[in-house]
């Protein structure tokens, strides 16, 4: 459960979604049992949904973890499509890629091992859809390519904006909340998207390109 709303307003916002097949449960079930930070039923629904409204054929996901996110974009994609996501850690990678076999989505997801800031560098756009979730010290320096890849009428989609709500607490002052503060200020001055945070779980938004 994040700290943003209520657990009981979150038990009742997961009991409305639509069950998860097997092997997707079982994924979500490992990222609980070993504490990773997999985005949870809801925000992978959100995920999944924003990605077959903009119909992408090509996405880009920074931080795999154990696949889990990855698999609800990789699902929502267009026929044909494909995602790459980007892990640090060479053994996650590892394990992200048999998770990814588990759900089906292997074959339409490549993986590219190393930090996201260099990877960037060689990608070439455009994409469909961005979802950013690394380290959350480096998510001011990604901003700028990732606004560069994205096609107009494309979404970037950011994870934990809110940060336990430290972001709005005057006080707290560590490096995390300020790089997230700094990117959720770049992002909605940034005339080139039109963007929200929605308080679901740590705080996620979603900026939809409007302009080059």
């Amino acid at each position: 459960m994040g700290d943003i709303t209520p657990d009981a307003i979150e038990s009742y916002v997961d009991a409305h979604l639509a069950a998860r097949d097997a092997a997707l449960a079982a994924v979500e079930a490992q990222g609980k049992r070993e504490n990773w930070p997999i985005v949870g039923p809801a925000e992978g629904t959100l995920l999944h949904i924003l990605a077959r409204l903009v119909n992408a054929k090509r996405a880009l996901e920074l931080g795999t973890a154990i696949g889990y996110s990855t698999t609800w974009i990789a699902r929502g994609l267009a026929a044909g499509g494909e995602l790459l996501t980007v892990e640090h850690n060479p053994d996650t990678a590892k394990l992200a890629g048999e998770n990814l076999r588990r759900t089906g989505v292997a074959d339409r997801v490549r993986i590219l091992v190393g930090d996201a800031r260099e990877v960037l560098k060689d990608l070439e756009g455009p994409f469909d859809l961005i979802f950013n979730d690394i380290d959350k010290e480096v998510y001011p320096a990604v901003l700028p390519r990732c606004a560069d890849l994205l096609r107009v009428g494309g979404v970037l989609i950011t994870d934990n904006v809110l940060w336990s709500g430290s972001v709005a607490n005057r006080r707290a002052r560590d490096a995390s909340t300020a790089a997230i503060r700094t990117y959720n200020d770049r992002l909605a001055a940034d005339a080139r998207f039109l963007s929200v945070i929605v308080p679901l779980r740590d705080g996620v938004s979603a900026a939809l390109k409007v302009r080059a």
